[in-house]
């Protein structure tokens, strides 16, 4: 018989639920629970009529049976973990992050895409939840996003221009990217000013010369490409290019598992991935 808790949950390792355990992203983070000392995949979630519901979840992320079947009934996985991995939607997420708080768990999410009501809501389950979100949960963006608010701060606006270039895989949704607009939120840091109202998103037609002071956003999709950024600051006669280029999915996979490990036992709060790397 193993041993317990005092809460009832599982002694020893971390127990995480993953949701949306059946994509391609939830699978990654089942393989990396799986391979990460400290954790072990305690619950698999999916929506409603999946046909993965019942099958389990390590066989289906390619790693064996790990007797963790697919459910699509949050709250009794979420009661037994204590913590859950979520790349999802946002209203899904917003969702979880209420559960979340319910069970006094710690919840990492790595969806993108949120409204401003949702980030509302997220901020308000953080009262009672371990919440840790990023954009990007890989240490080479977070490190990047230090580098780019270092740079904005010291390269005046009068002097550069930032233009933030991302590329993604033909199957996301969101535009621009989390990433970029963690990366953008950090140029607006390093030049004193607020992202929203000093971002452009969109050029087409007679658009006029560009706007001093204002940060700029391309998207490309396409292909298989798990994500490359790039913020140019572009000077007369010179030009600066901070970059990064994903090529596994796993690294944000892990990333989150770590995330999810430092938040074990810290209190209530909304927490960054710059609070887990000590960049903050």
């Amino acid at each position: 018989m193993s041993e317990t808790s005092a809460t009832g949950k599982p002694a020893g390792d971390m127990g995480l639920v993953v949701v949306g355990a059946a994509g391609r992203m939830g699978q990654t983070l089942i393989r990396a629970i799986h391979t990460m000392p400290g954790a072990r995949v305690a619950g698999a979630i999916e929506r409603p009529g999946s046909p993965y519901l019942g099958k389990d979840a390590g066989e289906l992320a390619g790693i064996g049976i790990i007797n963790v079947p697919i459910s699509d009934d949050p709250l009794p996985a979420f009661a037994k973990a204590d913590g859950v991995l979520d790349f999802t939607a946002p209203g899904a997420t917003v969702e979880f992050a209420g559960y979340a708080a319910q069970a006094r768990i710690v919840h990492v999410i790595g969806t993108t895409g949120c409204s401003a009501d949702d980030n509302a809501k997220i901020a308000a389950a953080a009262r009672h939840a371990i919440i840790v979100k990023s954009g990007n949960m890989s240490l080479g963006v977070n490190l990047l996003a230090v580098l780019v608010e270092q740079a904005a701060r010291a390269l005046d606006a009068d002097d550069f221009d930032i233009e933030i270039l991302e590329m993604h895989h033909r199957h996301k949704v969101d535009a621009p990217s989390g990433t970029a607009l963690l990366l953008g939120e950090a140029a607006a840091a390093g030049r004193g000013i607020a992202l929203a109202g000093n971002d452009v998103r969109v050029r087409d037609g007679h658009t006029g010369v560009r706007k001093p002071g204002t940060i700029g956003f391309a998207t490309l999709r396409g292909g298989s490409v798990v994500g490359d950024h790039s913020v140019i600051l572009a000077g007369t006669g010179e030009r600066i290019t901070l970059s990064h280029h994903a090529e596994d999915r796993a690294i944000f996979a892990r990333g989150a598992v770590k995330a999810a490990l430092w938040a074990h036992g810290k209190k209530p709060g909304l927490y960054s991935m710059r609070d887990v790397l000590g960049l903050s």
